[in-house]
């Protein structure tokens, strides 16, 4: 069987994978700021703000209880299942265009979900706080165990099983966001938020957010790799 080749050109093919998906992140992630600054020129139907759209895309699906609140920063926008509350950016919660619209839309999806108890969202949400607890530790412990490697391997592999909990995470929000896409383009498009002439903007721009979580997990992964080859390798 022919061996598969582990470098090209000197450079091991992980770090070559690794920043590869690096420079798609950061495309990706300037892609989504210039399409957001594009599409909130386009207004939408009824003139309704990322506000409106959210407590009416709630109250037709019946749920009475989610907070809706105005927050700082750009594309800072999320929905916290603990508190019930969608937190909007500023750009968000007043704008009246498209791209306010998908925004608002999708984390109202979120609120969706929850109510029916969708249950990759509450996966998700059950990983919160390990994910939470282990983020504050994960690289001091996996620093450490690559310096000792040699002498203290097992901390290495604590390190690699912390680090895989965040793996875990970035491909369980995966199938969260994508529903939670698919369920605010259909609400715009059967309420008649977005026209036939734009909303194909808005299924742009959900569909290249969600390709920051499909990096995101694949980056995740690599990393994870990397530093299982390093562990099999101290052999």
């Amino acid at each position: 069987m022919q061996e598969i080749p582990m470098h090209i050109g000197g450079i091991p093919i992980i770090w070559i994978v690794i920043g590869v998906l690096a420079l798609a992140s950061w495309l990706v992630s300037n892609s989504l700021k210039r399409k957001f600054a594009k599409y909130s020129q386009i207004p939408v139907n009824n003139g309704l703000t990322g506000r409106d759209v959210v407590e009416k895309m709630l109250r037709e699906n019946d749920i009475r209880d989610v907070q809706v609140s105005c927050i700082g920063g750009q594309l800072t926008d999320h929905y916290n299942p603990i508190t019930k509350q969608i937190n909007l950016s500023k750009e968000v919660y007043y704008g009246s265009n498209v791209a306010a619209a998908a925004v608002a839309a999708h984390e109202a999806g979120h609120a969706i979900q929850h109510e029916h108890a969708y249950i990759w969202l509450g996966l998700r949400s059950t990983l919160v706080p390990v994910v939470s607890f282990v983020s504050r530790y994960v690289m001091w412990v996996l620093i450490a165990g690559i310096f000792l490697v040699q002498t203290f391997p097992n901390l290495l592999l604590i390190g690699i099983i912390m680090f895989g909990a965040t793996t875990l995470f970035s491909f369980v929000t995966l199938p969260v966001e994508i529903d939670a896409s698919k369920r605010a383009l259909a609400w715009l498009s059967t309420n008649n938020i977005t026209a036939p002439s734009n909303h194909h903007h808005a299924e742009s721009a959900l569909r290249t957010a969600a390709w920051t979580y499909v990096i995101a997990a694949l980056s995740s992964l690599a990393t994870l790799l990397w530093y299982i080859k390093i562990f099999l390798s101290r052999r």
